[in-house]
């Protein structure tokens, strides 16, 4: 999976690491639905980092699909569940 992070580039995901990554994303869902700032910005990292570990960079004049969009490290908790879909950010 080609995911975008917005404003850092692609990394390509393995199949194998989409089930944390879900994990993660549940994590932020409750974080965004409880309305607390601090939880959210935590989960919010804690979600990039792990794609960040996982993710393999592609470099930069890559033009490959993005399958999946994440956003930036300071989105405030609007914009995220703004791009919340029915499965969250990162779908099962």
């Amino acid at each position: 999976m080609i995911v975008r992070i917005m404003g850092e580039g692609q990394v390509e995901i393995a199949a194998g690491d989409i089930e944390v990554l879900n994990a993660l994303d549940s994590e932020l869902e409750a974080a965004i639905e409880s309305g607390d700032e601090d939880r959210f910005r935590t989960k919010l990292h804690a979600l990039l980092d792990k794609v960040r570990h996982v993710g393999k960079a592609l470099p930069d004049e890559s033009l490959e699909p993005s399958e999946l969009i994440l956003p930036p490290a300071d989105a405030s908790i609007e914009e995220v569940r703004e791009m919340l879909g029915d499965t969250g950010l990162i779908p099962g």
